[in-house]
């Protein structure tokens, strides 16, 4: 298929630099990054990132050399990423041996029980008060928006968010 490449003609000189000299930026790429695998990978972003520029009219020289650099600053790019990804990543099996904090029954019980006392803590709480700690902790919503809202002023707000705050950590201890 590369031999098809070579033989057929493109539109732009850069372009048809690009075909005529592929196997060599191929090997520049395999140097960077280990492998002709991805070394074809490379190039291949290559070609299509010179498809979408704009036409260079320069010498045959120049085209050359620009066209090295791309190849090589892909390779580099690419390599800095895999690079990456392997030291962030493992095996599938080392996946299979993680252990998740609390998930053994106990713990998901005691955080169910919780979740209720807190529950249970906001229903005690005037509506207003509730509603500006559901809007600002659960949604996100800005405080100056829910005083706007409830037509109060912010530091209200403030306030009810820190009183159900406080009327929730006591439930949650009692509980």
């Amino acid at each position: 298929m590369a031999e098809q490449l070579s033989t057929g003609k493109c539109d732009s000189p850069l372009l048809q630099a690009f075909v005529d000299n592929r196997s060599i930026l191929v090997k520049i790429a395999a140097r960077i990054t280990g492998c002709r695998s991805r070394a074809e990978d490379v190039v291949q972003d290559a070609f299509f990132r010179l498809s979408a520029a704009p036409q260079i009219t320069s010498s045959f020289k120049a085209q050359l050399s620009y066209l090295f650099q791309i190849v090589r600053n892909l390779a580099i790019d690419h390599y800095r990423k895999q690079a990456m990804e392997l030291r962030y990543s493992g095996s599938e099996e080392e996946g299979m041996n993680v252990v998740i904090q609390n998930a053994s029954p106990e713990a998901t019980h005691i955080n169910l029980a919780t979740l209720e006392h807190i529950a249970d803590a906001l229903e005690e709480l005037p509506k207003r008060t509730r509603y500006a700690f559901e809007m600002y902790r659960l949604h996100g919503v800005p405080q100056k928006d829910i005083a706007k809202e409830l037509g109060v002023s912010p530091t209200l707000v403030n306030f009810m968010i820190r009183d159900a705050l406080i009327h929730c950590r006591k439930s949650s201890r009692l509980g």
